[in-house]
């Protein structure tokens, strides 16, 4: 469920479970062999105009969301996976007409100690 609330002007776009091979970690092994990371994002949007006109050019490509968020869970590594979801909410706010970003980043594999299911860090970013 999002932390994001709909109202007159402010529709939800959600892209759930982009996955990417990446490097992100504190441990050399991480670095070295990389894990699986998943992403959902959910970005707030005015879907209006674009429901009217029934123009993509009125709306946020989700498929191009969906890449850059691709990109920066395969790109550079980083130590935390709270440095690798900022990086991503910089980005989907860059894209215009989205008002706000919650995104959910899962290390199922992290390197914990012991059993888990996985590992989340839940952000929310609005446009300043």
């Amino acid at each position: 469920m999002s932390a994001l609330v709909p109202g007159p002007a402010r529709d939800l776009i959600e892209v759930r479970g982009i996955r990417a091979h990446g490097r992100h970690g504190v441990l050399e092994t991480e670095r070295q062999t990389g894990q699986l990371f998943m992403a959902d994002v959910v970005v707030a949007v005015d879907t209006q105009r674009a429901a009217g006109s029934d123009d993509l050019a009125d709306t946020v490509d989700y498929s191009q969301v969906a890449q850059a968020v691709h990109d920066e869970l395969a790109g550079e590594p980083v130590d935390l996976i709270e440095t690798l979801a900022e990086r991503i909410a910089v980005r989907c706010l860059a894209f215009r007409g989205v008002q706000a970003v919650e995104l959910t980043i899962h290390k199922p594999d992290a390197p914990v100690g012991v059993p888990v299911d996985d590992v989340i860090l839940r952000i929310v970013r609005t446009r300043a």
